[in-house]
């Protein structure tokens, strides 16, 4: 019999976190896999802030593979991948502003560096919403280095999953000019219900010409799937001893359909393995395995 914890089992409606524990956690381990990823010799996108968040954190297990990354396919799959969802939402925060957007948005943007990576037009304002304790670290490890985003950033310090439109507004948002949406990765550590409510806030936020992105390496995760694969491929690692599968929940509603059936429209859904193509990339054969029982999803959608 499996003794893997139930979806959600370690979560309560109102748990919190920081960067070391629960869903914060989950951040942090994104910015090393986006740090190695920078080490490969063809990265598709170059985050050299991620390092800074994993040595300011001293957390030992991603300090230990940033020390001594591996070069193989096994080794590097949930960099080369965390690569691609990365790639992925920076197209579409380029292809908003060259149409002529000027609000971006980051949900739930944990460790995210998009305001200081990339070359967002005049009078472009980036608004990261997260938890506060989330946002305090990433402003001193960023601060302690004297980086300068390129665009205004603006801290929204909100809790998702509360009535957080109205701390977006008061720091500036306009809900009458277009926008553009990231909803990365977050999906999986919502109930249904919550996702809905994100959905519903976002869709009364957005302006008509709007843009939304979402998209997970994996919307939903089978455990047993993930660890039948460690025993065939020795040297991938996903998360060391964090269990993703008892910080998310499922079902949910599938956010495509949420999403065509309020207003937007949406661009076919793509999983990693088409963008990697889309990026001239083909797939070694573990991140076929991976991603057969991951389920990536990236949707585009317009308001």
């Amino acid at each position: 019999m499996s003794t893997t914890p139930e979806f959600g089992s370690l979560r309560s409606e109102d748990d919190h976190w920081d960067i070391v524990s629960s869903v914060g956690y989950t951040a942090l381990l994104v910015a090393g896999w986006r740090a190695l990823h920078a080490l490969s010799p063809q990265p598709l996108v170059r985050d050299d802030y991620a390092k800074l968040f994993i040595s300011a954190s001293q957390d030992p297990y991603l300090a230990g593979v940033l020390a001594n990354p591996g070069t193989t396919d096994d080794e590097t799959a949930f960099p080369r991948l965390y690569g691609v969802q990365t790639r992925f939402f920076d197209d579409f925060f380029v292809s908003a502003t060259e149409a002529g957007i000027r609000q971006a948005v980051i949900v739930a943007a944990g460790l995210d560096s998009r305001a200081y990576r990339l070359d967002w037009p005049d009078g472009t304002t980036v608004y990261e919403i997260d938890l506060p304790k989330i946002l305090e670290f990433k402003a001193w490890v960023l601060g302690e280095q004297g980086a300068t985003p390129k665009a205004l950033r603006t801290e929204v310090a909100a809790d998702l999953r509360t009535g957080w439109s109205r701390e977006l507004e008061a720091a500036g948002f306009d809900s009458e000019s277009p926008s553009a949406w990231s909803v990365e990765g977050i999906l999986p550590y919502l109930t249904d219900e919550a996702q809905n409510t994100l959905f519903t806030r976002i869709s009364g936020l957005s302006a008509t010409g709007s843009r939304v992105a979402v998209g997970a390496l994996g919307s939903r995760l089978d455990r047993e799937q993930l660890d039948a694969l460690e025993t065939n491929h020795p040297g991938v690692n996903m998360s060391g001893d964090v269990d993703f599968s008892a910080l998310t929940y499922e079902p949910k509603s599938d956010p495509a359909d949420w999403l065509a059936a309020h207003g937007w429209v949406v661009e076919p859904v793509r999983n990693t393995l088409e963008l990697q193509a889309r990026y001239g990339l083909t797939p070694p054969e573990v991140d076929v395995k991976i991603d057969n029982f991951m389920h990536s999803q990236y949707i585009t959608a317009t308001r």
